[in-house]
């Protein structure tokens, strides 16, 4: 078994999207070589219905796909074929825009006023960017829930892990897209491809990921201090960059009063 290292850790950066919109983005439009396919990952995650409220009418997407997760609220949207539908907390849309749509994504937060959710961009590969625009609509009740001993909670999305297969299928770049809750206190070694590229994004609780093979350096911002250790730390808000390497190592960290962690995860 070879561990993976920590290659990179990054903080998200408040962007606004839409027609106003206000959401943090984990990575995107810049140095994606190391997320292929992956594109861009945006965290909507809002208390505030003024931020969101104005939401994403009409735009354009094609060549890519969409994934939108919903955990808390709801998103109405639409498109140019005449589609329509409405995501609750717990839902997916996995959409591939191909050879192009218009479409719009309208959030309405739930009665504590609360929108929360990611949306993650893939690329298609050439041979597949003319391809019809489709959609794939799944329910909470669909995506399979499986426990370890620990009290490890995995839902799987796309993919396979644990013995379970995620409802999300015929999607052009393979993925595994997991979503991982670690009970405070606990250590978990999780298998992943080693050809596959791996993140993980961190949007409740914190831990670490350092108890790997070969750690390297990871940048970070403290310019005042240049000869300072490493920071390996993560909490709320972080997205982690793996190198190479067959397993991830996560530790959560002893917070009673936090939320459970989640640990949202794609090869």
């Amino acid at each position: 078994m070879s561990l993976r290292p920590v290659k990179q850790i990054i903080q998200t950066q408040a962007t606004i999207e839409g027609a106003g919109v206000k959401l943090q983005r984990a990575f995107g439009f810049g140095k994606t070589k190391d997320f292929d396919p992956f594109l861009l990952l945006d965290d909507f995650r809002n208390d505030n219905p003024k931020d969101y409220l104005a939401g994403f009418p009409w735009h354009p997407h094609r060549g890519i796909e969409t994934i939108t997760y919903v955990l808390a609220g709801s998103v109405e949207h639409g498109d140019s074929l005449g589609n329509k539908g409405k995501m609750t907390a717990g839902d997916v849309q996995w959409m591939t825009a191909g050879s192009g749509i218009l479409h719009q994504e309208m959030p309405k937060g739930d009665t504590q006023g609360r929108m929360h959710g990611f949306q993650l961009w893939a690329n298609l590969p050439s041979a597949l960017k003319m391809t019809d625009p489709r959609y794939q609509d799944i329910p909470s009740s669909a995506i399979p829930e499986v426990a370890d001993d620990d009290g490890t909670r995995v839902r799987v999305i796309c993919g396979e892990f644990w013995g379970k297969k995620g409802p999300v299928e015929g999607v052009a770049a393979d993925p595994n897209y997991l979503d991982i809750s670690v009970p405070p206190g606990q250590r978990k070694r999780l298998k992943v491809e080693t050809t596959r590229n791996a993140f993980a994004y961190v949007f409740a609780g914190s831990g670490t990921f350092r108890d790997s093979s070969e750690p390297r350096a990871v940048l970070t911002e403290q310019v005042a201090m240049p000869d300072a250790p490493p920071v390996y730390d993560v909490r709320n808000h972080s997205l982690v960059l793996f190198d190479r390497g067959d397993e991830i190592r996560s530790h959560r960290y002893e917070h009673p009063s936090a939320a459970p962690p989640g640990y949202g995860r794609a090869e």
